[in-house]
């Protein structure tokens, strides 16, 4: 009940609510389906406060694990008292259980260690006594030995100062007060390590205070150490730090008061420090790291969640130079009619032939977007598809879309099971295709790390980033449903429950016996059991089922309970698939939901949910976003003005700011002070990945490819361009 407490203070939610989630989770649910289907049990938690209970979970259930082999190393030492073992029950991290383990910790042979064995111990308990008429050389002539190793009185003190050096550096509390000295007044200092210019110059001579250094920074001087290129460092003040041994240890101001002090010094600066400022960095890196996956989840669940463009016949085109533009031309569904390769850029320059490729598969499959990849020969090759656009009779808009991942999948073994039947590049515009047609279910087999909306992305720990990121792919998934009859392998994949092997054995089932006429169907896929069934059937859409219902997100465990309300509100189930269901919440709420819900056997966030499907059976959250911003003209860097107004999409969000397609190859900066008018803490409370948002041209640098942008309205604001 004590890790219930801790969790509930921490989420900030009710004790019930954390205790409900914990079972649930203990007894296998996934994320998804306890957000989804088990609100009542969770007080309608959602799945991101779900996952962070789950993660707060396993490491409070692993401190509490470490507690106890702490506390039995200490016991099998026979060194337990009162009074460390309700320090280690009120330790609340990691850190403070190993402060606490320090002195009891099997150590390798130190300086300490080996004065111990020459018997010094004595001598330093006596030392840090401070007797006021005490000498201490006179106090250590008794322990000069050199039979043991001691010459002399002076080798016995040093040894001596070396035992109290260590114990003072293993005091639990001490380190407490230092750590928290450290990051309020500690400075994160870089220097250059070569004389070479670089990415780093702005860290060539470069301090700040480690408790406002912003993530992005932390990363930044990581990597330029990793390189070779900075010398990194934690500066503190001496002084205020030893302040802190003398008044835990410096009794008086004897000649053993000034030894215990000097032994402080030594403790301090080639004990404590050097391991505060390793524990330290790594704590900003760690925090840095946490930051940087947070915000590529929330880039990536913006991503993966833009609008599809639905039912339109897509060109894809993978733009090149030398080895010339790829084509896909993909109809509604994604399916893959003609492929081709054109040639309209450098070299070869085959503008005219490549327009007339393009127009003729345009004309033969009715084409109406086309989707553009973002890499190399980009720019040229929308030149040449703004230009084309214009000399047809019929509407044709494009797209640039990010590429990113593209190569990779394209000569991955999925895609060659996919389409064995083309070559690399060929696949890799087919990619570029779906992915503006239905960005979910393209994007989902990539590797996430490859999909570039984050920072530093490769610097981080790559099964935290992979954990993370999963998640957000799973959330997604689930949240806009899956057709059964359509979804690839591993789009079904990220359905709870079910997972690359079963995802597997669904598609082959699906090859051998064509499509699924029902959600209970998958009851017969080998290794698909009720378990399993259970947490997916609700995320599974089946739009050629006989029962309108399995083409919502109504649970069937909850399908008469369903029926049950469409009798109560004098509708039936035909109703549902002819969606005329519009007045079914005006009707239920006049007969009073919490009736409703006992009549129906749910709670009511069931009954509430049960009522949206029903009202809306097959439907996408995605739609209820903006369109993805099509353009039929294209921009190059010299046609920018300073001031000019344009309209642009949001294709990454970052710590100091968002990148945003204006149409340019080169994508602009929109700095943080420059969002908007007020103060803003992070460019996500202001701007996500999708948006579609109007700048202003603060300037351009064509030599180094930067553009400035503004969100923020000029006073002279017009429109050019």
């Amino acid at each position: 009940m004590d890790l219930i407490k801790q969790l509930a203070e921490e989420l900030k939610i009710r004790p019930e609510q954390a205790e409900n989630a914990v079972k649930l989770l203990d007894d296998g649910n996934t994320v998804p389906f306890i957000a989804r289907y088990r609100k009542e049990a969770t007080g309608s938690l959602d799945d991101q406060v779900l996952r962070e209970l789950a993660e707060r979970l396993e490491y409070l259930r692993g401190l509490e694990k470490r507690k106890e082999e702490v506390s039995s190393s200490i016991e099998g030492q026979e060194k337990m008292t009162p009074e460390i073992a309700a320090a280690l029950a009120g330790a609340r991290t990691l850190a403070e259980v190993e402060d606490i383990y320090r002195p009891y910790r099997p150590k390798r042979r130190t300086r300490a260690s080996i004065a111990r064995e020459r018997g010094l111990e004595p001598l330093a308990a006596a030392i840090l006594e401070q007797p006021v008429r005490g000498e201490p050389a006179e106090m250590a002539a008794p322990y000069a030995d050199p039979e043991k190793g001691v010459p002399t009185p002076e080798e016995a003190l040093q040894g001596a100062c070396d035992i109290i050096a260590e114990n003072m550096s293993d005091s639990a509390e001490v380190r407490r007060q230092l750590r928290e000295l450290l990051w309020k007044t500690a400075l994160l200092k870089s220097a250059a390590a070569v004389e070479e210019d670089s990415v780093y110059r702005m860290y060539y001579e470069y301090a700040e205070p480690i408790s406002k250094v912003p993530g992005h920074r932390v990363l930044a001087i990581d990597r330029g150490e990793r390189e070779g290129f900075l010398k990194v460092s934690l500066e503190a003040d001496p002084d205020r730090c030893l302040s802190v041994l003398v008044k835990a240890f410096v009794k008086n101001m004897s000649p053993c008061g000034d030894l215990v002090r000097a032994a402080g010094a030594d403790a301090l600066s080639r004990l404590i420090l050097p391991s505060l400022e390793r524990e330290l960095r790594a704590a900003l890196t760690e925090n840095a790291v946490n930051a940087a996956i947070r915000v590529f989840g929330v880039n990536l669940r913006q991503l993966l969640m833009q609008p599809p463009v639905k039912n339109a016949v897509t060109l894809g085109l993978d733009p090149a130079y030398r080895t010339g533009c790829k084509i896909a031309v993909v109809d509604g569904t994604g399916k893959v009619l003609e492929t081709t390769v054109v040639y309209p850029t450098p070299p070869q320059n085959k503008k005219d032939e490549a327009a007339r490729t393009l127009r003729r598969l345009i004309e033969k499959h009715g084409v109406s977007v086309i989707s553009i990849g973002n890499g190399t020969a980009s720019h040229e090759s929308e030149e040449f598809v703004a230009e084309l656009i214009r000399t047809l009779p019929q509407k044709v808009s494009y797209m640039v879309v990010s590429e990113a991942g593209a190569s990779v999948y394209s000569a991955s073994r999925l895609a060659a099971e996919e389409f064995p039947e083309y070559d690399v590049s060929l696949r890799s515009a087919v990619s570029i295709a779906r992915r503006l047609q239905d960005p979910l279910a393209e994007l989902v087999k990539i590797d996430p790390k490859a999909i570039g909306v984050g920072q530093y992305q490769h610097d981080m720990p790559k099964a935290r980033l992979d954990e993370t990121l999963g998640g957000v792919v799973e959330s997604c998934v689930n949240s806009v449903g899956v057709n059964l009859n359509t979804a690839s392998f591993p789009l079904l994949s990220r359905v709870a429950g079910i997972g690359p092997a079963v995802a597997k054995n669904i598609v082959s089932y699906r090859e051998e016996n064509g499509r699924f006429g029902s959600r209970r169907e998958l009851l017969k896929v080998p290794k698909l059991g009720p378990k399993a069934f259970l947490q997916c059937a609700g995320f599974i859409r089946v739009p050629e089922s006989k029962n309108p219902l399995d083409n919502t997100a109504v649970h069937p465990e909850s399908y008469s309970a369903a029926q049950a309300l469409l009798t109560a509100c004098g509708c039936t189930a035909a109703e549902v698939s002819s969606g005329g269901l519009s007045a079914l919440r005006e009707k239920a709420e006049a007969l009073g939901l919490e009736s409703l819900a006992r009549q129906t056997g749910v709670g009511v966030p069931t009954l509430r949910d049960i009522i949206s499907e029903l009202q809306k059976p097959g439907r996408d959250p995605r739609d209820e976003l903006p369109a993805p911003l099509l353009r039929t003209d294209v921009l190059s860097l010299s046609d920018l003005r300073e001031g000019m107004e344009l309209t642009g999409t949001v294709r990454n969000v970052i710590d100091f700011g968002a990148f945003v397609d204006i149409g340019v190859h080169e994508d602009g900066l929109v700095h943080i002070s420059q969002l908007c008018d007020r103060f803003v803490r992070h460019p996500s409370e202001v701007v996500k990945v999708g948006d579609i948002v109007t700048v202003w041209v603060l300037g351009v640098d064509e030599k180094k490819k930067r553009i400035s942008l503004t969100m923020r309205r000029p006073r002279s604001a017009g429109r050019e361009g």
